[in-house]
């Protein structure tokens, strides 16, 4: 997994809203689906792209899959985009 495939999971308005249903926990899949006008296919394969990228895990109980955020590789891509800005927070507007 590399940085391009991790900004092209991040790049489609789909996947990001995937993300941020994630940030208040795990869901299992139908749950995700059940919150997009798209096709369980559709969902399936938007959650493969970001599972790719490493930005969720996935977990099989019985019959369901549960998703959930994969923060450590969010972690990363902050501080580089941090790195990009040069400097820290505390730098900004001075």
């Amino acid at each position: 997994m590399g940085l391009q495939t991790t900004l092209r999971a991040l790049s489609d308005p789909t996947r990001r809203e995937i993300l941020n249903l994630l940030k208040g926990g795990r869901m299992a899949a139908g749950e995700i689906a059940e919150k997009f006008p798209v096709t369980g296919a559709s969902v399936s394969r938007h959650l493969a792209v970001l599972r790719e990228a490493g930005l969720i895990r996935d977990s099989r109980e019985g019959k369901f899959i549960y998703y959930e955020l994969n923060a450590s590789v969010l972690e990363e891509i902050m501080l580089w985009i941090k790195d990009l800005r040069g400097g820290n927070e505390d730098d900004q507007g001075k």
